[in-house]
């Protein structure tokens, strides 16, 4: 059983930062683009903002993610002595001192192409929420002055704007595991580069591989998308003053 939870602790560790960084970064750069388009929050600036979450973000949890990566690599035994790895701070001594800093950043460029789904989920999100959330936002029979209707509209655009975006670009997922992968025992890495790794992957294996394990990952963040977005807005919308909660119906 112990083997369904590999990595969770650099996973726990990583999300808490990434996220924060996501919604702070997007919010705020969506208010700064905003004022920059005369006041004007259009589609474009949604699709901006969020492109520069993605690589604020990207770049600066990479190292986690890389670190979780090695740890669900590597073969479950039952003896220490066996694993490379005994824990993320073990994997992390040894990144450094076998690959130096740049074996942190593995897989960077695959998270860079992985920009195009946060950009996608966002713009997605903020045009169904308008759509969705808007004739239901407000309810003296609701939950926090919020209607039922407006809540559920809130889940169902956070998870159908992840859905769209997962699937449209799920391959980078496997091109970064893959390129997170450590050496072989020879020192030789099979996969270098991006598309080295896409060409090499298609090639011996079919471009269905690129699309491996979907099904699981849709399983685990379209759910995740609905939950986290879902209290965001909440917390919000029931501590922020005034005006943050006009803005539950326009920035997330």
């Amino acid at each position: 059983m112990r083997g369904y939870f590999k990595g969770l602790g650099p996973n726990l560790v990583g999300v808490i930062p990434a996220r924060s960084i996501n919604f702070y970064t997007y919010g705020n750069g969506k208010k700064f683009f905003t004022e920059l388009n005369n006041g004007k929050e259009t589609p474009g600036v949604h699709l901006v903002s969020a492109a520069t979450a993605g690589i604020v973000t990207s770049t600066a949890t990479n190292p986690i993610w890389v670190v979780k990566t090695r740890l669900q690599l590597q073969p479950t035994n039952s003896t220490a002595a066996v694993r490379r790895y005994t824990n993320s701070l073990d994997c992390t001594l040894h990144i450094l001192k076998e690959e130096g800093i740049r074996g942190l950043y593995k897989g960077m460029s695959a998270s860079y192409l992985g920009v195009a789904e946060g950009t996608i989920q966002w713009m997605t999100y903020e045009h169904l929420k308008k759509k969705w959330i808007a004739p239901h936002h407000h309810s003296k029979h609701g939950i926090g002055g919020k209607s039922i209707e407006g809540w559920i509209g809130n889940i169902g655009a956070a998870a159908v704007a992840k859905l769209v975006a997962a699937c449209i670009t799920y391959p980078h997922e496997v091109i970064r595991t893959r390129l997170r992968q450590p050496a072989e025992a020879n020192g030789i890495r099979k996969y270098t580069g991006l598309m080295q790794c896409l060409r090499l992957v298609a090639k011996e294996e079919g471009v269905s591989a690129l699309y491996g394990g979907m099904t699981a990952h849709l399983m685990r963040v379209v759910p995740n998308a609905a939950i986290m977005f879902f209290c965001y807005e909440a917390i919000l919308h029931t501590f922020g003053g005034d005006d943050k909660k006009e803005q539950t119906t326009t920035t997330t």
